[in-house]
C-alpha cells in the first residue's frame, strides 16, 4: 500500500512540475538537435530523467530545473551523433505559427522574413541559438538561462549580446544578398 502512495505522490509531483513545461522543453530540444523526431525524443528522455530525479529536487524554478534537464539530455544525443547533427534539415512548420494572410505578397514577404530569420538562428553557434532561444522564444529571464545554462549571469549576457550582433549581421548579410534579386523594396 506504502509502494502504491508513493507512486501515486510521484506522479502527482510530476504533473505539478513538469508536465507545465513541455511545450518550452520540446521547444528547446528542437531548435538544439534540428529535428521534431528527435526533439521528441530527448524530451522522452528528459521526462523519464526528470521521474527519477524528482525526489531529489529540492523546489524552486521548476521550469529551469525542466529546461536544464532537457538541454542536458540534447547535449548527450547531439555527442551520439555529432557529424549528422549538423547535416539535419531544418523543417520550418515547426516553428512558424501561421494566419491566413491578406495577401499573396504579404505571404511571400513573411516567409522570406521568416526563412531568413530561422536560417541565420541555425546558422549560430550552438551557445549563442541557445540563450537567443531561451531568453526571446521562451522568455526566460537571465538568471533562469542561467540555471538552465549552469553559467553565470554575466556570461548569459555576454552571450546574449554576442549571439544577437551574430544574427543582426548574418540577417544583414542574407538581406544584402537578397534585395538585388527583387525580394525587397
Amino acid at each position: 500500500m506504502r509502494e502504491e502512495s508513493r507512486s501515486s505522490d510521484d506522479g502527482q509531483a510530476f504533473e505539478r512540475t513538469v508536465l507545465p513545461h513541455l511545450d518550452a522543453a520540446y521547444n528547446l530540444a528542437r531548435w538544439l538537435v534540428r529535428s521534431p523526431q528527435d526533439a521528441e525524443d530527448v524530451v522522452q528522455e528528459a521526462c523519464l530523467r526528470t521521474l527519477r530525479f524528482l525526489g531529489g529536487y529540492q523546489g524552486g524554478d521548476a521550469r529551469s530545473w525542466v529546461l536544464r534537464i532537457v538541454r542536458n539530455t540534447a547535449y548527450s544525443f547531439l555527442e551520439k551523433r555529432q557529424p549528422s547533427e549538423l547535416a539535419e534539415e531544418f523543417d520550418e512548420t515547426v516553428h512558424v505559427a501561421r494566419e491566413d494572410p491578406p495577401d499573396a505578397e504579404a505571404v511571400l514577404l513573411q516567409s522570406a522574413e521568416s526563412l531568413m530569420l530561422q536560417e541565420a538562428l541555425e546558422g549560430l553557434p550552438i551557445r549563442f541559438r541557445e540563450a537567443l532561444i531561451l531568453r526571446e522564444l521562451e522568455g526566460l529571464s537571465y538568471k533562469e538561462i542561467s540555471e538552465v545554462l549552469e553559467i553565470p549571469i554575466g556570461s548569459v549576457m555576454s552571450a546574449l549580446a554576442r549571439g544577437r550582433a551574430r544574427l543582426r549581421e548574418q540577417l544583414l548579410r542574407t538581406r544584402e544578398r537578397e534585395v538585388p534579386r527583387g525580394l525587397r523594396k
